[in-house]
């Protein structure tokens, strides 16, 4: 386990890594406020704000393209492709917010925006065109990974009023329902379509599960009652974290075991 410093002193957090080895996430920096990075050759790099106080860096792509969010200098909260150096704004759905969540190796972005002072809906970004994708029923969706195939996951309101996971593509979002509780929410999509997250099961726990070809798969927990996935690469190998038995709270790896 390698330290990769701050900005500046006492707190970063990495949130994505390419295959290229770029590490991306948020860091303080010696004036107080808190900026997205890149980490590359053991040298952490503030990649600025879109003219506000703070920013984060949330994905990066193989071609070293990052997805974030940054304060502009009127106070809104705005998503950001950062690429050779310069950081764009991405704009909104129309209302004052977006935050950009994954972006893929063609550079699709997707996140969530207000399109209206009170909704927030999942987007997709490309060629400098926010797409609204809407939702499951009213109110609330939110874009959390997208695939080379540009299939769109994350989470959204229900018609009834529960919160399911969902997957976006052409055109079309689609309910992949939950392990038997109220809510699910999808985090991570591979190229081969498999998706992991966490789900409510029948019995009230929360346990992080992978979906493949129509099924939806309990990924079970280290001991206790809660686990979430948060990525799944394309070997179907997935991380996330859990409770333990005893209480404590352990990141985990979860793979098919062959015989």
């Amino acid at each position: 386990m390698t330290d990769l410093g701050t900005l500046g002193v006492i707190f970063s957090q990495a949130f994505s890594i390419n295959d290229r080895g770029q590490i991306v996430g948020v860091s303080s920096t010696a004036n107080g406020e808190f900026h997205a990075f890149i980490w590359q050759n053991s040298v952490m790099t503030n990649l600025g704000t879109l003219g506000g106080s703070n920013s984060q860096a949330n994905s990066i792509n193989d071609r070293g393209q990052i997805a974030g969010s940054s304060d502009t200098a009127t106070g809104e909260i705005h998503g950001f492709l950062w690429q050779n150096g310069v950081m764009t704004d991405l704009g909104t759905l129309g209302g004052i917010s977006s935050i950009a969540e994954g972006i893929n190796d063609r550079g699709q972005i997707v996140g969530g925006s207000n399109p209206f002072i009170f909704d927030f809906h999942a987007f997709l970004w490309q060629n400098g065109v926010m797409t609204d994708l809407g939702t499951l029923g009213v109110g609330f969706s939110q874009a959390n990974s997208i695939s080379d195939r540009e299939q769109v996951v994350g989470i959204s309101d229900t018609a009834n009023g529960e919160n399911h996971a969902f997957l976006w593509q052409n055109g079309v979002m689609t309910d992949f329902g939950t392990l038997g509780g109220s809510n699910s929410q999808a985090n991570s999509i591979n190229d081969r379509g498999q998706i992991v997250g966490g789900s409510e099961t029948a019995n009230g726990e929360t346990h992080a599960f992978l979906w493949q070809n129509g099924v939806m798969t309990n990924l079970g927990t280290l001991g206790g009652s809660f686990s979430e996935a948060f990525s799944i690469n394309n070997h179907k190998q997935v991380v996330g974290f859990s409770d333990t038995a005893n209480g404590e709270f352990h990141a985990f790896l979860w793979q098919m075991q062959i015989p």
